[in-house]
């Protein structure tokens, strides 16, 4: 028998690494593996759970400096392959950053100015009509088969009222809704304007920064898993913008040939509702239905809704495979789940930037557990990627 004096005692760390000092109950054998599985799963997940909800704290609390921060990189990687491209050709970098401000605030207030121009030019006029089919409905309500009385009619009118001023309401003040004043808006926009500038004049150099505040050995990672997030944002960036400009041209062009009024702002509006990939334009195209039928009649507005459908049903059979060649794409299912939560958590910017978000996260993510950084590729384009927008080859039929 050895004298336990002789023993070294060692440190607590040490005493805790020997499983031979570590002191059991007897209840520690008769626990299930099933559960003990389970009780190591639920403080892990708990734990994550909360570090989500402090980042999720910080950024409310931050809201003013996170949304135009969000907003400005959304920009860049809109702008991207037009700035880089005129790198390449041995434009100057201050000229080719002055051209792509210069023409995305011309490609801008083009837009704007031809939406106040139709709505100055016809609004009158859609005032007029809506009136007219909104009388015309209350007789049919009351005269035809329902037989509702005018009592009845305003409480619903009523009650559908606020149901749309709540939702309405609850959408515009989400949780990172970009401010409640005029002044928060304008200081917001000054504040991405100038991250913008800063982003296409500096990128590498704010990057590098960046990569400073990780441990000298995970920067090779961060900086590896971070460039393929950036490179996905940016194909996501292109395809919805091509992808918007596509539905803006197909619903607007066949309100103008059914003489829907305002179809140029909602032409625009589709456009910009349709960077919320499968809802937006769908959302935004419902408001042509709604003009087709107070304006010209429920025959026109079913026409109307037939052509937004078959603009949907087209860019999502059609425009987006060949777009992105055979490229692995996020269920339908799982867009509207993350866009849905995000507008849950921020409201209208929650859902704007929910996809890139969670395109981003997944492809760093992927890129860090297969290690795809050491060699500087791409992640491979298996099923653990939810969102890719990197083709990979056909395969084979045998």
């Amino acid at each position: 028998m050895s004298d336990q004096r002789d023993e070294p005692k060692g440190s607590v760390f040490d005493a805790l690494r020997d499983r031979r000092r570590v002191v059991s109950s007897d209840m520690s054998g008769s626990i299930p593996r099933g559960l003990r599985l389970a009780t190591a799963y639920s403080w892990r997940i708990l734990i994550i759970a909360g570090a989500i909800a402090l980042a999720i704290w910080l950024i409310i609390q931050l809201k003013l400096l996170v949304i135009p921060l969000l907003v400005a990189i959304l920009i860049t990687a809109l702008v991207w392959p037009v700035f880089t491209f005129m790198l390449r050709h041995k434009v100057p970098r201050w000229l080719a950053i002055v051209i792509t401000l210069l023409g995305t605030f011309a490609i801008v207030g083009g837009l704007v100015s031809l939406v106040v121009w139709q709505i100055s030019r016809e609004w009158p006029s859609v005032q007029a009509r809506t009136s007219e089919g909104i009388a015309g409905f209350r007789r049919y309500l009351i005269d035809g088969p329902l037989h509702l009385t005018s009592p009845q009619i305003n409480d619903y009118l009523q009650q559908i009222g606020q149901f749309a001023q709540q939702q309405i309401d609850l959408l515009w003040s989400g949780a990172l809704a970009i401010g409640t004043t005029v002044g928060h808006t304008v200081t917001g926009g000054v504040l991405a304007f100038f991250i913008l500038i800063c982003v296409l004049a500096d990128g590498a150099g704010i990057w590098r920064w960046t990569l400073k505040l990780f441990p000298r050995a995970a920067r090779p990672a961060a900086d590896g898993s971070g460039r393929a997030g950036w490179l996905t944002v940016v194909r996501y960036a292109r395809t919805q913008l091509l992808v918007a400009t596509i539905d803006a041209i197909g619903i607007g062009l066949g309100a103008f040939l059914l003489g829907v009024p305002l179809a140029i702002p909602v032409a625009v509006l589709v456009f910009l509702g349709a960077f919320v990939p499968i809802v937006g334009a769908v959302v935004t195209g419902t408001l042509a239905v709604f003009l087709a039928l107070v304006y010209n009649g429920p025959w026109t507005a079913l026409w109307m809704l037939i052509v937004v459908l078959g603009v949907q049903q087209l860019e999502g059979h059609i425009l987006q495979p060949i777009l992105m060649g055979s490229a692995v794409k996020v269920h339908p299912l799982a867009v509207v789940l993350v866009v849905a939560g995000g507008a849950m958590i921020a409201g209208i910017p929650g859902a704007l930037f929910a996809v890139p978000l969670a395109a981003f996260v997944n492809v760093v993510a992927v890129s860090l557990s297969t290690r795809s950084w050491e060699h500087g590729g791409a992640p491979p384009p298996s099923g653990d990627l939810i969102w890719n927008q990197v083709p990979r080859p056909r395969r084979k039929r045998t």
